[in-house]
């Protein structure tokens, strides 16, 4: 005999009750949902979920790279040589090379080009001359190498890996880093292979500007220091490489070196990832960057976007810093995580072709 159950008025109201708190909870959930995503949608765009290996990520500088002071002809300069640089690291990589010789291949491209603050393309310091600094790391022995100052070395990050590899240093500054590198036999070249007009005239109108206390002419100037290239890779047997150079501040002055040639700082890889950064080196040498996402990832078990986020996002512009990253994990999961208007920067996957990108 089933029992037939009368509800009563006031249980009526509390069963009507129930299912409008429900529907307000669902509606209030729809809503934040909503809100998240917006907020957060141009963010997550820069982290590439795929799982495939191998994989390279390389970035040209990030900084105020706005599409309205850039002419087309000279988007389309930076697209081809990023290009160029992402094609010659993952040929090796596809022929089954290391990823640490893929990234300082990458790396020489970009040092080889008037384009970017590294090598060639360096900025000036106060003095009018070019300093120039890069790292390596390997994340599969935790080997790293970097030269600090240096004036006469071609492709600095070349000398960064012979510090690595052929000597029981892990830095090395200066007239000893060269002399180290011609030891090396490594291409040493007058200081006037540096020159180029358009970093010259970079120098003159920031220190005209100083002279002169134009603050809009500051203003304008400042984003010359956010130069810097990098390259991170994982090859076929799942080890990774970070790898970064730079030739510093413009107008820097009494020797200044920036977190480039800090391991940790500017340059980290382990075998659970790699990073390099790019930005206003002093934030990131107080904060030791590039480790910290690293660290994030092991103790609070994150993934490498989100541990970038934190970072790059929260922690450093709470505080001021400028600048961004690229990694790799140990799955081939990429990350290009800026805090400026745009950065330089490109990536290439098993089976896929280069992608660049310049903009936020």
């Amino acid at each position: 005999m089933r029992h037939l159950v009368i509800l009563t008025d006031s249980r009526r109201t509390g069963v009507a009750f129930k299912r409008t708190q429900t529907m307000k909870k669902h509606i209030l959930f729809l809503l934040f949902f909503s809100l998240f995503f917006q907020k957060n949608f141009s963010l997550q765009a820069q982290n590439i979920k795929t799982f495939r290996i191998p994989a390279l990520v390389i970035h040209g500088g990030a900084g105020t790279i706005l599409k309205e002071n850039m002419t087309s002809a000279q988007e389309g300069a930076y697209h081809a040589k990023l290009i160029e640089a992402l094609n010659a690291g993952y040929e090796i990589l596809e022929s089954g090379g290391s990823s640490e010789e893929a990234v300082v291949s990458t790396i020489i491209i970009m040092e080889n080009s008037h384009l970017f603050n590294a090598g060639k393309g360096a900025v000036f310091t106060s003095e009018g001359i070019n300093e120039m600094d890069a790292s390596i790391m390997n994340g599969a022995n935790g080997s790293a190498g970097a030269v600090a100052g240096v004036k006469t070395i071609k492709n600095p990050v070349l000398a960064a890996r012979a510090v690595k590899n052929n000597s029981v240093h892990v830095m090395m500054s200066g007239a000893g880093a060269e002399i180290f590198a011609r030891d090396q036999n490594l291409e040493l070249v007058d200081p006037s292979y540096f020159y180029t007009q358009r970093r010259k005239s970079q120098l003159e109108k920031l220190q005209q500007a100083e002279k002169s206390k134009e603050e809009g002419s500051l203003n304008r100037w400042k984003d010359y220091k956010y130069g810097t290239v990098g390259a991170v890779a994982l090859d076929k047997n799942g080890n990774i490489c970070a790898a970064t150079s730079t030739g510093g501040m413009t107008n820097k002055k009494y020797g200044r070196i920036g977190d480039s040639p800090v391991i940790g700082a500017g340059t980290f890889a382990n075998k659970s990832c790699g990073v390099s950064a790019t930005g206003h080196g002093e934030y990131f040498i107080r904060n030791v960057v590039a480790y910290d996402i690293a660290a994030r990832m092991e103790y609070k078990k994150i993934s490498l976007g989100d541990a970038a986020e934190e970072v790059i996002m929260d922690k450093l512009r709470s505080i001021g810093g400028s600048g961004g990253i690229i990694g790799l994990d140990a799955r081939g999961n990429i990350s290009m995580i800026f805090n400026t208007p745009g950065m330089y920067r490109g990536y290439i996957q098993k089976n896929g072709k280069a992608k660049t990108l310049i903009y936020k």
